[in-house]
């Protein structure tokens, strides 16, 4: 089987086109980051899997446009079919979040089998003079970090890291200055700022990139190229290896369409030799 043609893309795929509501997203998303045991489980297993009630699932199949969950079920078990998965308990806790951090990453890979749309992130991105990036709380850190290696080939890179009133200054200066797109990391739990800046940043006229957690997050409405990257959500605090790693691909793209990021990196390690820079 093809990765494009994998349990998680089948279901991706009878997802769209249906206008869900933010507790039918949450079902989609789950389903989607556990899609090789999905056909295997009830509505109350879904249900607790995905933090809702018994009755949210039934009315999502009836959604998506099934009699009620156990024809979803059904449908599921003949275009996505897969053996049940492994049971945990043969590893510890700690074991566990990072066999789901492996699986985030297994499905990063499958969705980026189809490289066009980080190719066209890749083209805004490098085109943006200057280029925003924003990232709050959780995700401050995904977008400092891409804003740090950006800087070494980018002309002109500037971090929104923090919230406040500040926000929508800085996005209106970077407008009069000639950006015309901002990266968007988004992560939960989703700060009602960060939503609330896209659309101020759209309006202001900027193409919207979001790397989140989720197709179905909150940020998708305001985004104009959302891309996908599951988080780990099975320790106290949420793990972000695919963001991370596809935060990384995207610079990879933008490089591709900066015709001096080579010429940039190599002067950067001039200068950085001559200061000694770094230890050997």
């Amino acid at each position: 089987m093809s990765v494009t043609d994998s349990p998680a893309a089948r279901l991706q795929a009878l997802f769209e086109g249906h206008r869900l509501t933010p507790t039918q997203r949450r079902i989609a998303h789950s389903m989607v980051r556990r899609a090789a045991e999905v056909p295997f489980l009830s509505s109350v297993e879904l249900a607790e899997l995905a933090g809702v009630s018994q009755p949210s699932v039934t009315r999502f199949a009836v959604a998506l446009g099934f009699d009620g969950y156990p024809a979803l079920r059904r449908h599921l078990r003949e275009v996505a079919p897969a053996e049940p998965a492994e049971e945990a308990g043969a590893h510890n806790e700690y074991q566990q979040a990072v066999e789901a951090e492996i699986e985030n990453l297994r499905h990063l890979a499958e969705a980026l089998a189809d490289p066009a749309p980080v190719q066209r992130a890749g083209r805004l991105l490098a085109a943006s003079r200057p280029l925003l990036v924003l990232g709050l709380r959780a995700a401050a850190a995904q977008a400092h970090g891409f804003a740090y290696f950006a800087a070494k080939v980018h002309p002109d890179v500037r971090l929104l890291g923090e919230g406040g009133t500040m926000l929508q200054d800085r996005i209106d200066a970077a407008v009069r200055a000639g950006a015309s797109a901002l990266l968007c990391f988004a992560l939960p739990r989703h700060p009602r700022e960060v939503v609330d800046t896209l659309a101020y940043a759209k309006g202001a006229g900027l193409t919207v990139v979001t790397v989140a957690d989720s197709a179905f997050a909150p940020v998708a409405k305001v985004s104009d190229l959302l891309l996908p990257a599951a988080v780990g959500t099975g320790l106290a605090f949420d793990t972000a290896c695919a963001p991370m790693l596809l935060g990384r691909v995207l610079l990879e793209a933008m490089c591709d369409d900066l015709p001096q990021a080579q010429s940039r990196l190599e002067e950067f390690d001039t200068k950085a030799a001559a200061r000694g820079l770094f230890v050997d």
